[in-house]
């Protein structure tokens, strides 16, 4: 039996850096359950440290995978958030409008859509955005956009279980295919402290493959919770992501060479940071 494992970080980096340490040597390469949270956020999403960075792409490329980049986009699609300049309604039907071409782009793994498209358009077919007959006209507030819905809610006295989203969709995803492989990601809440002006969040996985996804999921939801809190006029201050299971077994690892490489960045990284605590 597995024991459950916290890993509590000043910024991504060092805890995506800490958890694939830790799946590296679990057994079977599997960590049941994870809790990573961390801070360390600016306007535009969280602090980084480079070398961490560089050598979780240069892996990802050299195993033949998705860029951190891409992962991240599929949760928080920020270079659109900049061309709007602020304007929601334009980043929310820019994103629609091209979300049928953004699954063709990559059908094998964007068949079941896509994790933003599910934020702001839930009960809508990522591959035409038609509506689904299983919601009807005004069945969802704000046309499933439920983004929209937390922002608009986000405000002192409003009831904070109303600032939850829902990724998960029994009517679509309980099926009985072999390799389901989205949605990972299930639900998100936030809850804001207006004393502090600063806003948490939470993501819930029932499984995550760490190295294959991982950084750039993070990624993702921290750009996805600076939006949020930016635009409730509340600053993120906390990211904690509760995974059911955390994976890295065979062929979903760094590819043959290049794990030393990415394993040394994360453990000099780790060892710089302790230090500079103990000498503070």
């Amino acid at each position: 039996m597995s024991k459950p494992m916290l890993i509590d970080q000043a910024n991504l980096s060092l805890a995506w850096a800490e958890a694939y340490l830790a799946a590296r040597d679990a057994r079977g390469h599997v960590i049941s359950p994870l809790v990573v949270s961390f801070t360390g956020f600016d306007a535009d999403g969280p602090l980084e440290d480079e070398h961490v960075r560089d050598a979780v792409d240069t892996a990802l490329e050299g195993s033949d995978m998705q860029s951190v980049q891409t992962v991240a986009n599929t949760i928080f699609p920020q270079v659109l958030w900049r061309r709007a300049k602020g304007d929601r309604a334009a980043f929310y039907q820019s994103y629609l409008e091209s979300l049928p071409d953004y699954v063709a782009m990559d059908s094998s793994q964007n068949r079941r859509g896509l994790y933003f498209g599910r934020l702001i358009a839930y009960g809508h077919d990522h591959r035409n955005g038609e509506r689904l007959d299983s919601y009807p006209e005004g069945s969802i507030p704000e046309d499933g956009n439920q983004i929209e819905v937390i922002i608009s809610n986000c405000k002192p006295g409003v009831q904070k279980m109303k600032l939850q989203a829902s990724v998960f969709d029994p009517s679509r995803d309980h099926v009985n295919d072999a390799r389901l492989g989205f949605p990972c990601l299930q639900h998100i809440t936030f809850l804001p402290c207006f004393d502090s002006e600063t806003l948490s969040m939470n993501a819930f996985y029932a499984t995550q493959q760490l190295f294959r996804k991982g950084y750039g999921n993070f990624l993702g939801l921290a750009r996805l919770g600076s939006f949020v809190a930016g635009e409730s006029g509340l600053t993120l201050d906390r990211l904690s992501c509760f995974i059911g299971m955390e994976k890295m077994e065979s062929g979903n690892g760094p590819a043959k060479g290049l794990g030393d490489a990415l394993t040394e960045a994360c453990e000099q990284t780790l060892e710089h940071t302790r230090a500079l605590a103990g000498g503070a």
